[in-house]
């Protein structure tokens, strides 16, 4: 069977959640069939099953289809640093830190890197879907595109485009890329996915002519909006999350600072209907809330100085409620925390944490990039560990304040059901392992509604 490439008309079209649903309904049909991003751009990462770190959808999608997770789904990751400088990590381990037009300058050494990862899942899987990056035919940046044209030439896949009609321009943005794309590329797209429709469907019946007799692109389906709260592949859409909450118990405060990572931790918070999440990206009182979140940061220190000149680490401070702190949120808790050798912020930088947890936490080269099953706070809880900042205190409990190093808290029903039986004696919970199961069939099987299913696995057998 061809391989099958994802291409976005825009920014935030819908490919990671497309590229997640066919992988699974693919899968569903018999088919084996892997997840791919050459290139990522992410902060929110997740430890492999097979060791090293990779964007969260790639990660996402292979779980869910009961795939052993490895680095190979997402052999290049970028994440953002100081300035313009970001962190590359190839093949699960972080490599260095290095300025942007450095990391496009090696672009040639990161190919076959990429061809080698993609070969290795063809030997094993009959296709791979392939998501793609941005939109693919930036012009100025083609020739250092490895997500899209390159992935595309290189494994002779099929395209599917997807647009986002939210946005407006839906017409030029397809007829755009279409005609954009190298003609040899062209010739391999099977069609278009209009995608996030509102309203009446029936309102598109002359778009979808339009598409299909003007510019001669089957049109594989127009998809309605539908809100899916897992998987957030960025800050970008962690804004797209839906709360429709008649009557919450507890509301949650998360500070979520510039650089915040790893927010698909609050994917279990967002879906439980007895409690309220707001994210507070500035200046603002704590007082109304239940409960605290500081949470993982790729730029602790920096962070830590965002919150002091928002007033919010005084907020923070005065807060007498529930303080829950993950990763960089945990270690900014300590009485200091520093980096003398420049390894998250400026060389020799130091600054005063909170003071909640006695000691500091020292920056090093070496990376904790792992996961298990740990003891936190009386519970068994599964989850994993991404940072640089060193403490031999895994996780401190005191009075209010819950702090670990341990990504995933709060996707233990247990874990949710002591702090929030805590604030409210009344909070019932809820399964969240079955809710996500529940959610992603769900989600996958409406993207199946509303596609000519049957053309688009015919175009992949041809």
């Amino acid at each position: 069977m061809h391989s099958l490439s994802i291409f976005g008309t825009s920014s935030d079209a819908g490919k990671s959640t497309l590229a997640f649903a066919l992988t699974y309904l693919l899968h569903k049909e018999g088919i084996r069939v892997a997840p791919f991003k050459a290139q990522n751009v992410s902060n929110n990462a997740r430890v492999c099953d097979r060791g090293g770190e990779i964007a969260e959808p790639q990660h996402f999608a292979a779980e869910a289809i009961g795939l052993e997770t490895r680095s190979d789904f997402n052999p290049v990751l970028l994440k953002s640093g100081r300035e313009s400088k970001a962190t590359l990590i190839v093949n699960g381990a972080a490599i260095k830190e290095q300025d942007v037009r450095e990391y496009y300058a090696d672009l040639d050494r990161l190919k076959p890197v990429v061809k080698s990862a993609f070969e290795r899942l063809k030997e094993e899987f009959e296709l791979v879907v392939a998501e793609g990056a941005g939109s693919p035919v930036e012009l100025n940046l083609m020739d250092k595109d490895l997500s899209n044209i390159y992935v595309a030439q290189t494994f002779r896949t099929k395209i599917v485009l997807v647009a986002d009609i939210e946005k407006g321009g839906v017409f030029a943005s397809v007829w755009g890329v279409y005609n954009l794309l190298p003609q040899e590329l062209q010739k391999n797209v099977i069609g278009v996915v209009i995608n996030k429709f509102r309203g009446d469907m029936s309102l598109f019946d002359e778009g979808r002519r339009i598409i299909e007799k003007r510019f001669g692109l089957k049109v594989l389906g127009v998809v309605p909006y539908r809100s899916f709260n897992l998987g957030f592949e960025d800050s970008q859409s962690l804004l797209n999350y839906s709360q429709a909450k008649k009557a919450p118990k507890i509301r949650v405060a998360v500070i979520a600072y510039p650089h915040m990572s790893n927010f698909t931790d609050f994917e279990p918070l967002i879906a439980d209907k007895e409690v309220y999440v707001e994210f507070i990206r500035g200046s603002a009182r704590l007082q109304g809330y239940d409960m605290v979140v500081l949470p993982g940061s790729k730029r602790t220190i920096s962070d830590l100085q965002w919150m002091k000149s928002e007033g919010l680490f005084d907020e923070v401070l005065g807060f007498k409620k529930s303080i829950v702190a993950i990763c960089g949120g945990y270690q900014m808790a300590f009485e200091a925390i520093e980096d003398p050798e420049g390894i998250e912020d400026h060389k020799g930088s130091k600054e005063a944490g909170l003071g909640i947890v006695e000691g500091s936490i020292l920056f090093e080269g070496e990376k904790v990039v792992t996961k298990g099953v740990y003891e936190l706070f009386g519970e068994k809880v599964s989850g994993y560990e991404i940072h640089n900042g060193h403490s031999k205190k895994l996780s401190t409990q005191k009075k209010h304040f819950y702090g670990t190093f341990v990504h995933g808290l709060f996707e233990s029903d247990a874990i949710r059901q002591k702090l929030f039986g805590r604030i409210d004696p009344t909070y019932r919970g809820y399964d969240f392992k079955r809710y996500k199961s529940e959610e992603i069939e769900a989600f996958a099987r409406h993207i199946q509604s509303h596609l000519d299913w049957t053309y688009l696995k015919e175009a992949l057998s041809e």
